[in-house]
């Protein structure tokens, strides 16, 4: 066990903030991955999980908001400790069956959630090497799709086995032991916190004030917006598009949504790898960028003569990139923000991610069920996604330019 008295590897500081990712991602996609047995268990139709979802996100948004402050007064590894305690009494909340106490649970989910991002950006900026930056933080950032392909395999087990109310609980008592697990750190970690810098409401404001005041962060952040709405749409409409247009059953449909979180997984490291050693963070986001709008476009043009492989393949290539930008993203973020200030920079960049992930999907939705088209939708989102990487890249040329 690391001595609190010594300052922990890169790889330690790594391996705590992966593991952290992973179980706050676990508790929030708990529920959703048993919908129906909570929907039979309060008498709601199992579609509110969307509105659930929402609540999540839009709790993050503003926990990330409040991060940059959060950070000084309480240092990162014990926010990060804090929104593991929070994300275990909200599990534990949701347990009581009544549909106040579920809306409840994820609005606090989601404030657990929201801190963790900046936490560990403010901690693994510090550790890491400038030439390892990208990959270091798009390796942390597996542990997202890593926590909900375990909330799939494992609540819905738990489920079966004990009930539904013991799953969640048992994801509870994990998140609590994941916080204990990381306390011999942070003595080591948290040795740049002030106690007495008190969280203010004007210090709500202070990381979206600093990326407004800089250029980059700030064409970082409006990248973001659009990535992050495509991620959600890629994740929340894959199964129902394979089924309602190509025919699918439940069991293909599936297999298209886990190739589309291999390939984010796949793609969160590859990136990194791609950016540190080659092309560099902001060409690497203009190219991810790219491929998403042609294989949005690719998508839209889905017929049920194609093969199945080609259809998981465009979905796969769909996740690497919709869902595998975020670790070059966070590490760009790192990287442009004032010394001291990365975690206040991904709070601020991260409150624009989320406002993309919870408006996209609804737009996405209503934009179905005027056209009743899928195709019509990703074409749209290709469009945006193509519109997005012009305006910043031009936008980058220009900045060099001066």
């Amino acid at each position: 066990m690391q001595n609190v008295s010594e300052t922990p590897s890169p790889t330690v500081t790594l391996a705590a903030t992966t593991a952290v990712q992973v179980m706050v991602a676990l508790a929030a996609l708990s529920v959703p991955a048993i919908a129906p047995a909570v929907a039979a268990a309060t008498g709601k139709p199992a579609s509110l999980v969307g509105a659930y979802v929402s609540l999540v996100y839009t709790g993050s948004a503003f926990a990330a908001l409040a991060s940059g402050s959060l950070l000084a007064q309480f240092g990162a590894l014990r926010l990060s400790q804090l929104g593991l305690m929070l994300c275990a009494t909200a599990l534990a909340l949701g347990t009581s069956a009544s549909v106040a106490a579920l809306a409840l649970s994820a609005v606090m989910l989601g404030l657990g959630y929201g801190p963790i991002t900046p936490a560990s950006s403010h901690l693994l900026a510090r550790s890491t090497p400038l030439h390892r930056l990208a990959f270091t933080f798009s390796v942390k950032q597996t542990g997202v799709p890593a926590g909900v392909a375990l909330a799939g395999v494992l609540v819905p087990a738990i489920t079966v086995w004990l009930g539904w109310k013991a799953a969640l609980g048992t994801v509870a008592a994990m998140c609590l032991a994941c916080a204990a697990a990381v306390q011999p750190l942070r003595g080591a970690l948290d040795r740049d916190h002030d106690p007495a810098a008190k969280a203010r409401a004007a210090g709500l404001l202070s990381g979206v004030r600093l990326v407004l005041a800089s250029p980059p962060l700030r064409s970082m952040a409006a990248l973001s917006f659009v990535y992050a709405g495509l991620q959600n749409c890629t994740s929340g409409f894959i199964v129902a598009y394979l089924v309602e247009a190509l025919g699918y059953g439940w069991v293909g449909a599936g297999v298209g949504l886990m190739a589309a979180n291999l390939g984010g997984v796949a793609g969160r490291v590859a990136w990194g790898v791609v950016s540190d050693r080659w092309f560099g963070a902001r060409r690497t986001l203009l190219g991810l960028g790219a491929l998403m709008a042609i294989a949005c476009t690719m998508a839209a043009v889905f017929s049920r003569q194609w093969p199945a492989w080609t259809v998981y393949a465009t979905c796969a290539l769909l996740g690497a990139t919709a869902i595998g930008w975020n670790g070059v993203f966070l590490a760009e973020v790192a990287r442009r923000a004032p010394a001291g200030k990365a975690g206040a920079a991904t709070g601020g960049s991260l409150f624009v991610a989320f406002v993309g992930s919870v408006t996209w999907p609804p737009a996405f939705g209503l934009l179905l069920s005027t056209t009743l088209d899928y195709g019509v939708c990703l074409a749209v989102c290709a469009a945006l996604c193509a519109g997005a990487v012009t305006l910043a890249g031009f936008g980058w040329r220009a900045g060099a330019a001066r």
